[in-house]
């Protein structure tokens, strides 16, 4: 399965999913239809199926045109956002297993963003491999998504699935906003060296138009403050030992920085 990055809008990022022995392909996300449909002609593959991870128009925008010209795909999403999603007609929960090719997925469910989110996670085929995993706003790097439709409680569960895969998982999320995630970092945890380090190694590649995705889940382990609230450190920030208002108080600092 090769995994194709697609830049769109302000800092959107739609994967497309392509197996070349079969011309196949799948999208995850499509904030927009054109540039999968121009890259779906570059690779002379047909659409067979849409992943969305949530229903915010950024990452849904472009299902209703991708359908109008592959009738036949089928358009998966969460159980909970029945009636959000145009065109879904596969409806997931926790526990859920979906193929594309020869791969098989796993279906997170992570209330918090939305309450409806969900994510795909295929994981590695043999020793040595990199699982991928495609959280959407869920968890970024160097962050996570804000709280418009869940609770501190929810989103710490849910960031709580995904911190347990394996460090060499590739987390493939839906936003460029690594540079400003970890500039906001710094200030809740100066004394994180691992997290110094990747503050300027992001720099240098943004000055560079480098992406930053996909990251590497051990790296966020070590560096994102909102997979950290167990840490005396983050804890001492927050000025709370409780790990869900460690959470909610970093949270509310990043919303307000």
């Amino acid at each position: 399965m090769q995994i194709i990055r697609l830049p769109v809008l302000s800092d959107n990022y739609i994967f497309l999913l392509h197996d070349p022995q079969k011309n196949i392909a799948a999208v995850v996300d499509p904030a927009e239809a054109q540039p999968v449909l121009e890259e779906l002609r570059k690779i002379k593959a047909d659409l067979v199926a849409i992943f969305n991870t949530h229903h915010h128009g950024d990452h849904v925008g472009g299902n209703t045109q991708l359908i109008k010209v592959f009738p036949d795909v089928k358009v998966y999403g969460g159980a909970e956002d029945r009636g959000r999603i145009p065109g879904q007609q596969v409806f997931l929960q926790e526990g859920d297993c979906i193929q594309f090719s020869d791969r098989t997925a796993n279906i997170f469910f992570l209330p918090g963003h939305t309450r409806a989110h969900i994510a795909y996670y295929f994981p590695p085929q043999s020793p040595g491999e990199s699982g991928e995993l495609f959280c959407g706003d869920t968890l970024f790097a160097g962050g996570c998504g804000r709280l418009f439709e869940g609770t501190p409680e929810q989103m710490v569960d849910s960031l709580s699935k995904l911190r347990a895969l394996p460090d060499h998982t590739r987390v493939w999320c839906a936003h460029e906003y690594t540079l400003s995630n970890l500039r906001f970092a710094v200030t809740v945890d100066a004394e994180n060296a691992d997290l110094q380090k990747r503050y300027q190694d992001v720099k240098a590649q943004r000055d560079k138009l480098e992406p930053t995705v996909p990251s590497i889940l051990g790296v966020e382990k070590l560096t994102n403050p909102f997979l950290r609230w167990n840490e005396p450190s983050l804890q001492a920030t927050a000025k709370s030992k409780d790990k869900i208002q460690t959470f909610a108080r970093i949270r509310g600092m990043k919303d307000n920085f």
